[in-house]
Protein backbone atom coordinates (compact mmCIF):
# COMPACT_ATOMS: atom_id res chain seq x y z
CA UNK A 1 0.00 0.00 0.00
CA UNK A 2 1.58 3.38 -1.12
CA UNK A 3 2.18 6.34 1.49
CA UNK A 4 1.19 9.79 1.18
CA UNK A 5 3.80 12.22 0.92
CA UNK A 6 0.76 15.20 2.26
CA UNK A 7 0.51 14.61 6.47
CA UNK A 8 0.72 16.36 9.99
CA UNK A 9 0.72 15.33 13.09
CA UNK A 10 1.63 17.43 16.74
CA UNK A 11 2.23 16.30 20.10
CA UNK A 12 2.82 18.13 23.14
CA UNK A 13 4.70 17.16 26.81
CA UNK A 14 5.94 18.31 30.19
CA UNK A 15 8.69 17.36 31.96
CA UNK A 16 11.91 18.51 33.29
CA UNK A 17 10.59 21.68 34.30
CA UNK A 18 9.84 22.13 30.76
CA UNK A 19 6.56 22.30 28.91
CA UNK A 20 7.11 21.40 25.18
CA UNK A 21 5.34 21.35 21.56
CA UNK A 22 6.18 19.51 18.33
CA UNK A 23 5.03 19.89 15.32
CA UNK A 24 6.07 17.44 11.79
CA UNK A 25 4.27 18.18 8.52
CA UNK A 26 5.04 17.66 4.22
CA UNK A 27 3.99 17.80 1.24
CA UNK A 28 4.86 16.55 -1.60
CA UNK A 29 8.78 16.80 -3.01
CA UNK A 30 10.89 14.91 -5.83
CA UNK A 31 13.39 13.87 -2.90
CA UNK A 32 13.20 13.98 0.96
CA UNK A 33 13.83 17.83 1.56
CA UNK A 34 13.69 17.99 5.69
CA UNK A 35 13.82 21.33 7.44
CA UNK A 36 14.46 21.34 11.29
CA UNK A 37 12.98 24.35 13.24
CA UNK A 38 14.54 23.15 16.94
CA UNK A 39 16.15 24.91 20.26
CA UNK A 40 19.58 25.55 19.60
CA UNK A 41 20.54 25.86 23.62
CA UNK A 42 19.66 21.39 23.74
CA UNK A 43 23.25 19.92 22.25
CA UNK A 44 22.74 16.78 20.29
CA UNK A 45 18.91 16.96 19.64
CA UNK A 46 19.35 18.66 15.89
CA UNK A 47 21.48 15.66 15.34
CA UNK A 48 19.30 13.01 16.77
CA UNK A 49 15.99 14.30 15.39
CA UNK A 50 17.33 14.73 12.43
CA UNK A 51 18.54 10.73 12.00
CA UNK A 52 15.25 9.56 13.44
CA UNK A 53 13.19 11.50 10.97
CA UNK A 54 14.92 9.99 8.22
CA UNK A 55 14.85 6.79 9.36
CA UNK A 56 11.18 6.77 8.80
CA UNK A 57 10.75 8.96 6.26
CA UNK A 58 11.78 8.24 2.82
CA UNK A 59 10.36 11.51 0.59
CA UNK A 60 8.33 14.42 0.78
CA UNK A 61 8.94 18.49 1.76
CA UNK A 62 9.56 17.57 5.42
CA UNK A 63 9.33 20.61 8.23
CA UNK A 64 9.92 19.77 12.04
CA UNK A 65 9.32 22.38 14.28
CA UNK A 66 9.73 22.17 18.22
CA UNK A 67 8.59 24.80 20.57
CA UNK A 68 9.74 24.39 24.98
CA UNK A 69 8.59 26.80 27.31
CA UNK A 70 10.27 26.85 30.77
CA UNK A 71 7.60 26.32 33.60
CA UNK A 72 7.03 28.63 36.73
CA UNK A 73 8.66 25.80 38.88
CA UNK A 74 11.52 24.81 36.63
CA UNK A 75 15.33 24.43 37.77
CA UNK A 76 18.10 26.75 36.49
CA UNK A 77 18.99 30.49 37.09
CA UNK A 78 18.98 33.38 34.94
CA UNK A 79 22.13 34.54 34.10
CA UNK A 80 22.95 38.28 31.78
CA UNK A 81 25.96 38.29 29.02
CA UNK A 82 27.38 40.85 29.15
CA UNK A 83 29.36 41.16 26.21
CA UNK A 84 25.31 40.69 24.75
CA UNK A 85 23.87 43.22 27.01
CA UNK A 86 26.63 46.04 26.29
CA UNK A 87 26.19 45.31 22.45
CA UNK A 88 22.74 45.37 23.05
CA UNK A 89 22.86 48.99 24.42
CA UNK A 90 25.09 50.26 21.57
CA UNK A 91 23.08 49.24 19.16
CA UNK A 92 20.61 51.11 20.87
CA UNK A 93 22.62 54.01 20.90
CA UNK A 94 22.67 54.30 17.21
CA UNK A 95 19.52 53.28 16.42
CA UNK A 96 18.45 56.52 18.90
CA UNK A 97 21.24 58.93 16.76
CA UNK A 98 19.91 57.24 13.20
CA UNK A 99 16.03 58.39 14.28
CA UNK A 100 17.33 61.77 15.77
CA UNK A 101 18.33 62.52 12.19
CA UNK A 102 15.40 62.32 11.13
CA UNK A 103 13.82 64.08 13.60
CA UNK A 104 11.90 61.22 15.17
CA UNK A 105 11.25 60.58 18.60
CA UNK A 106 11.82 57.17 19.76
CA UNK A 107 9.79 55.55 23.07
CA UNK A 108 12.29 54.81 25.73
CA UNK A 109 13.03 51.36 26.21
CA UNK A 110 12.56 49.65 29.66
CA UNK A 111 14.70 47.04 31.13
CA UNK A 112 12.72 44.53 30.76
CA UNK A 113 12.18 45.47 27.32
CA UNK A 114 16.25 45.01 27.09
CA UNK A 115 16.29 41.72 28.64
CA UNK A 116 14.50 40.50 25.90
CA UNK A 117 16.36 40.50 23.36
CA UNK A 118 17.93 37.37 22.57
CA UNK A 119 20.79 36.59 24.18
CA UNK A 120 21.42 39.30 26.87
CA UNK A 121 19.65 37.21 29.31
CA UNK A 122 19.36 33.38 29.74
CA UNK A 123 18.63 30.50 32.36
CA UNK A 124 21.43 27.70 32.20
CA UNK A 125 20.54 24.46 32.86
CA UNK A 126 22.59 21.41 34.19
CA UNK A 127 24.38 19.68 31.75
CA UNK A 128 22.27 16.23 33.42
CA UNK A 129 18.84 18.49 33.71
CA UNK A 130 19.97 19.47 29.54
CA UNK A 131 20.52 15.49 28.86
CA UNK A 132 17.59 14.49 30.06
CA UNK A 133 15.65 16.82 28.71
CA UNK A 134 16.77 16.11 25.50
CA UNK A 135 15.96 12.41 25.76
CA UNK A 136 12.42 12.77 26.95
CA UNK A 137 12.01 15.25 23.73
CA UNK A 138 13.51 12.89 21.87
CA UNK A 139 10.72 10.18 23.13
CA UNK A 140 8.30 12.06 22.50
CA UNK A 141 9.49 12.77 18.57
CA UNK A 142 9.19 8.29 18.30
CA UNK A 143 5.66 9.18 19.49
CA UNK A 144 4.96 11.93 16.78
CA UNK A 145 6.81 9.99 14.18
CA UNK A 146 4.38 6.77 14.84
CA UNK A 147 1.46 9.62 14.53
CA UNK A 148 2.61 11.19 11.53
CA UNK A 149 3.23 7.90 9.46
CA UNK A 150 -0.45 6.51 10.23
CA UNK A 151 -1.86 9.70 8.86
CA UNK A 152 0.51 9.68 5.95
CA UNK A 153 -0.95 5.60 5.35
CA UNK A 154 -4.23 6.34 5.96
CA UNK A 155 -3.90 9.28 3.16
CA UNK A 156 -2.01 6.41 1.29
CA UNK A 157 -4.88 4.48 1.43
CA UNK A 158 -7.33 6.74 0.12
CA UNK A 159 -4.87 7.87 -3.15
CA UNK A 160 -4.65 3.73 -3.91
CA UNK A 161 -8.85 3.78 -3.91
CA UNK A 162 -8.25 6.50 -6.36
CA UNK A 163 -5.52 5.27 -8.19
CA UNK A 164 -6.95 1.67 -8.76
CA UNK A 165 -10.25 3.45 -10.25
CA UNK A 166 -8.49 5.53 -12.73
CA UNK A 167 -6.62 1.99 -13.51
CA UNK A 168 -9.85 0.32 -14.19
CA UNK A 169 -11.40 3.94 -16.01
CA UNK A 170 -8.11 3.15 -18.42
CA UNK A 171 -7.88 -0.70 -18.60
CA UNK A 172 -12.00 -0.10 -19.99
CA UNK A 173 -10.85 2.50 -22.82
CA UNK A 174 -8.23 0.50 -23.78
CA UNK A 175 -11.13 -1.90 -24.43
CA UNK A 176 -12.90 0.41 -26.25
CA UNK A 177 -10.16 1.73 -28.19
CA UNK A 178 -9.92 -1.92 -29.47
CA UNK A 179 -13.42 -2.55 -30.66
CA UNK A 180 -12.96 0.91 -32.38
CA UNK A 181 -10.15 -0.18 -33.82
CA UNK A 182 -11.97 -3.25 -35.23
CA UNK A 183 -14.40 -1.38 -36.73
CA UNK A 184 -12.63 0.88 -38.75
CA UNK A 185 -11.17 -2.11 -40.15
CA UNK A 186 -13.13 -1.56 -43.76
CA UNK A 187 -12.53 1.63 -43.75
CA UNK A 188 -8.88 1.38 -43.60
CA UNK A 189 -8.78 -1.21 -45.73
CA UNK A 190 -10.70 1.08 -48.32
CA UNK A 191 -8.23 3.98 -47.70
CA UNK A 192 -5.06 1.52 -47.83
CA UNK A 193 -6.72 0.10 -51.64
CA UNK A 194 -7.02 4.27 -52.83
CA UNK A 195 -3.39 4.77 -51.40
CA UNK A 196 -2.37 1.20 -53.19
CA UNK A 197 -3.96 2.45 -56.31
CA UNK A 198 -2.48 6.07 -56.04
CA UNK A 199 0.90 4.47 -55.65
CA UNK A 200 0.45 2.43 -58.52
CA UNK A 201 -1.13 5.08 -60.76
CA UNK A 202 2.55 7.03 -60.75
CA UNK A 203 5.03 3.84 -59.97
CA UNK A 204 6.14 4.17 -63.97
CA UNK A 205 9.39 3.72 -63.84
CA UNK A 206 9.40 3.73 -59.88
CA UNK A 207 11.60 1.14 -57.81
CA UNK A 208 9.42 -2.02 -56.60
CA UNK A 209 11.08 -2.22 -53.00
CA UNK A 210 10.63 1.41 -52.58
CA UNK A 211 6.21 1.32 -53.49
CA UNK A 212 6.37 -1.90 -51.23
CA UNK A 213 8.45 0.11 -48.48
CA UNK A 214 5.74 3.02 -48.82
CA UNK A 215 2.64 0.78 -48.45
CA UNK A 216 4.53 -0.91 -45.53
CA UNK A 217 5.06 2.48 -44.12
CA UNK A 218 1.33 3.32 -44.71
CA UNK A 219 0.08 -0.15 -42.91
CA UNK A 220 2.16 0.40 -39.99
CA UNK A 221 1.17 4.49 -39.57
CA UNK A 222 -2.58 2.88 -39.30
CA UNK A 223 -1.74 0.14 -36.82
CA UNK A 224 -3.11 1.33 -33.29
CA UNK A 225 -2.20 -2.44 -31.95
CA UNK A 226 1.11 -1.92 -29.95
CA UNK A 227 0.25 1.03 -28.33
CA UNK A 228 -2.83 -0.86 -26.98
CA UNK A 229 -0.66 -3.93 -26.09
CA UNK A 230 1.75 -1.33 -24.22
CA UNK A 231 -1.42 0.91 -22.01
CA UNK A 232 -2.63 -2.46 -21.01
CA UNK A 233 1.18 -3.44 -19.83
CA UNK A 234 1.21 -0.64 -18.32
CA UNK A 235 -1.96 -1.07 -16.35
CA UNK A 236 -0.59 -4.21 -14.81
CA UNK A 237 2.84 -2.76 -13.93
CA UNK A 238 1.30 0.07 -12.02
CA UNK A 239 -0.99 -2.33 -9.69
CA UNK A 240 2.03 -4.51 -9.37
CA UNK A 241 4.00 -0.97 -7.92
CA UNK A 242 0.44 -0.58 -6.00
CA UNK A 243 1.00 -4.25 -4.41
CA UNK A 244 4.42 -3.35 -3.66
CA UNK A 245 5.90 -2.72 -0.70
CA UNK A 246 7.73 0.98 -0.44
CA UNK A 247 8.21 4.25 -1.57
CA UNK A 248 6.49 4.06 -5.10
CA UNK A 249 5.89 6.98 -6.21
CA UNK A 250 9.07 8.18 -8.43
CA UNK A 251 8.47 4.52 -10.37
CA UNK A 252 4.69 5.47 -10.58
CA UNK A 253 5.74 9.02 -11.86
CA UNK A 254 7.97 7.80 -14.62
CA UNK A 255 4.74 4.93 -15.67
CA UNK A 256 2.42 8.32 -16.14
CA UNK A 257 4.82 9.73 -18.59
CA UNK A 258 4.73 6.39 -20.62
CA UNK A 259 1.06 6.62 -20.47
CA UNK A 260 1.03 9.75 -21.66
CA UNK A 261 2.85 8.58 -25.05
CA UNK A 262 0.97 5.82 -25.61
CA UNK A 263 -2.48 7.91 -25.48
CA UNK A 264 -0.88 10.70 -27.73
CA UNK A 265 -0.11 8.19 -30.17
CA UNK A 266 -2.69 6.73 -30.45
CA UNK A 267 -4.76 9.70 -30.96
CA UNK A 268 -2.02 10.76 -34.02
CA UNK A 269 -2.76 7.26 -35.44
CA UNK A 270 -6.43 6.74 -35.30
CA UNK A 271 -7.58 8.05 -38.53
CA UNK A 272 -11.22 7.48 -36.86
CA UNK A 273 -13.26 10.03 -34.95
CA UNK A 274 -14.56 7.33 -32.15
CA UNK A 275 -10.97 6.20 -31.74
CA UNK A 276 -9.91 9.66 -31.23
CA UNK A 277 -12.82 10.83 -28.96
CA UNK A 278 -11.34 7.29 -26.74
CA UNK A 279 -7.50 8.59 -27.20
CA UNK A 280 -8.67 12.22 -25.56
CA UNK A 281 -10.44 10.34 -22.90
CA UNK A 282 -7.56 8.20 -21.84
CA UNK A 283 -5.56 11.31 -21.95
CA UNK A 284 -8.07 13.13 -19.75
CA UNK A 285 -8.07 9.99 -16.82
CA UNK A 286 -4.09 9.52 -17.30
CA UNK A 287 -4.02 13.68 -16.89
CA UNK A 288 -6.30 13.12 -13.41
CA UNK A 289 -4.08 9.90 -11.90
CA UNK A 290 -1.10 11.66 -12.96
CA UNK A 291 -1.96 14.28 -10.62
CA UNK A 292 -2.75 12.36 -7.73
CA UNK A 293 0.52 10.35 -8.34
CA UNK A 294 2.48 13.42 -7.25
CA UNK A 295 1.25 13.03 -3.64
CA UNK A 296 2.91 9.27 -3.60
CA UNK A 297 5.55 8.82 -2.05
Amino acid sequence: MPDSMTAFAARGGQGHGHGWTWELRSVNGKGLDLRLRLPDWLPGLEQAARAAVQGRIARGSVTLGLKVQREATGAGTAMIDARALNAALVMLKKVEAAAAEHNLRLAVPSAADILTLRGVADTALPEAETEALTAALLADLDRLIDDFTAMRAAEGAALEALLRDHLAQIADLVEDAARAAEARREHMAESLRANLARVLDNSEGADPDRVAQELAMIAVKSDVREEMDRLSAHVEAARALLDADGPIGRKLDFLMQEFNREANTLCSKSQSTPLTRIGLDLKHVIDQMREQVQNVE
